[in-house]
């Protein structure tokens, strides 16, 4: 006898690689990364869930963190950029950022967003001794990043609604915004200048200015910024330092066309 097809069932899928992409899918949700418990919605058998993730973390798609905690690795962010037309944006910003950092004298850095975060994509470090170090794949907080901030600046008014209703405005130091209305006010100044700040609202003693990286259709798919001590970017360095750093990410967009 014959058996009957479920009418529903999509007969070119891979079950174990439709299940492996709802763990990636999950894990973007959630940059601060999950726990095996944390990931009960998915539906699977603890012994197969155990089992993907051993494999997309052999592969480098996930790292296991402490605690047992699992987020995704450097190397799907890095698929994503290599897969589009923005796949040359490191290649392409080296140069300016290399510039940029002779220019100013402070460490010049490239990052996207990533989930409710941002990351760090690269980074040329500053010649002098003290200077800031960003290790690659550093997360920073959406409300107090410069760069986070130059981005949000550009985007979609859904997108950056969605993203600013996700943000804990935790208070760092006493210069951090602490609601969406404030910072819907500054996003709105840096739409208007193209420049973001951060005059120590994370670390009390760093400064940084930061500018989106827009593609031909005005979409921020990067910021640059640079980042140094507070004792070498007073007010007017750290304006004039902008001007700069907004110059690089033209040059960067020119680049990318």
């Amino acid at each position: 006898m014959k058996k009957r097809e479920n009418p529903s069932a999509k007969p070119y899928m891979v079950p174990a690689l439709e299940r492996g992409m709802r763990i990636l899918e999950l894990l973007s949700e959630h940059p601060a990364g999950l726990a095996m418990s944390d990931m009960a919605p998915l539906g699977l058998p603890a012994a197969s869930l155990y089992r993907m993730l051993a494999t997309l973390a052999e592969l480098g798609y996930v790292v296991r963190g402490e605690q047992d905690r699992y987020r995704l690795g450097r190397k799907l962010l890095t698929l994503g950029y290599r897969s589009i037309d923005e796949s040359s944006l490191l290649e392409n910003a080296l140069g300016p950022m290399r510039d940029l950092r002779d220019r100013t004298g402070e460490t010049a850095m490239l990052g996207v967003l990533y989930g409710g975060e941002g990351v760090v994509i690269e980074s040329v470090k500053s010649n002098r001794a003290v200077c800031v170090s960003v290790r690659i794949g550093h997360h920073y907080p959406l409300h107090t990043a410069a760069p986070a901030k130059a981005m949000l600046a550009f985007l979609p008014d859904g997108e950056r609604d969605a993203l600013l209703r996700r943000i804990t405005y935790t208070g760092f130091t006493d210069k951090t915004i602490r609601n969406a209305a404030k910072l819907k006010s500054e996003l709105r100044r840096i739409r208007q200048t193209g420049i973001a700040f951060d005059r120590g609202e994370e670390l009390r003693e760093l400064r940084c200015a930061g500018a989106p990286i827009l593609n031909v259709k005005g979409y921020p798919v990067a910021a640059i910024w640079i980042g140094g001590p507070e004792s070498r970017l007073d007010e007017a360095a750290l304006r004039s330092c902008g001007e700069m750093v907004k110059e690089a990410a033209e040059q960067i967009q020119q680049r990318l066309i």
